[in-house]
Order: structure tokens, then C-alpha cells, then sequence
């Protein structure tokens, strides 16, 4: 069986690092961090991912156009922001998964996996 690809997109770079590393080290294959929508839409475009990490404001913007992209394309988006509260981003997009900025890597790992399983 492959494993899940997983697409980061986080413009803090030390956070953006410590997410490549906590999903590499679970056994996923990951593309990332994109620092950008921009980076992170042309990653798309070469390998849609299984599940994407999309922090809500980006070095070039927010996500919501590239995250309703994903949804269409049945990509389960894990929103993680420090900027926007799970409500804020509920209300635009119900049933997504949304966590705050810090959260431990087991709860991140835990939001990837109820991810791929509801997909």
C-alpha cells in the first residue's frame, strides 16, 4: 500500500520544518513546507495530495480560494492557524478540520489520520 501524501503549506519556516518532520516521521510522504498559495498551487498541480496542512495566511495570502480548490477536488484540508479561530473558519468551511497554533504533534498526527479515514 502507498503511503498517504500529505501537502504542508506553513510560511513560518521553523513551524513549517516541524510539521515536514512530524508527518515525515509518522510514515508519511510530504511535500513541503510551501511558504506561499502561490508554491503551494503549482505542488498541487504536479501530485494532488491526499490531505493538506494549510496554515490560513500565507507569505503571499490567505487559502480559502486554493482550500475550496482542494475540497472540490476531495482533498481534505486541515486548516492550522494562529490568526483565525476553529469558529471563523467553521463558519466558511463546516466539516473541515481546523487546529490552533501551537498544537502538539500528536494532535496534528491525530487531525491527519480523522482526515484520511472520513475522506
Amino acid at each position: 500500500m502507498d503511503r498517504a501524501y500529505v501537502l504542508v503549506a506553513e510560511d513560518e519556516h521553523i513551524i513549517g520544518c516541524d510539521l515536514v518532520e512530524t508527518v515525515k516521521e509518522a510514515g508519511f510522504e510530504v511535500d513541503g513546507p510551501m511558504h506561499d498559495v502561490s508554491s503551494a498551487m503549482l505542488s498541487y498541480q504536479k501530485r494532488k495530495p491526499d490531505v493538506a496542512i494549510l496554515d490560513v495566511q500565507l507569505g503571499d495570502g490567505l487559502v480559502f480560494n486554493f482550500a475550496e480548490q482542494l475540497i472540490a477536488e476531495n482533498v481534505p484540508v486541515i486548516f492550522h492557524s494562529g490568526a483565525f479561530t476553529h469558529d471563523e473558519i467553521a463558519e466558511r468551511f463546516p466539516g473541515e478540520y481546523t487546529i490552533e497554533k501551537p498544537c502538539p504533534p500528536d494532535q496534528m498526527l491525530e487531525r491527519v489520520q480523522q482526515a484520511l479515514i472520513h475522506k
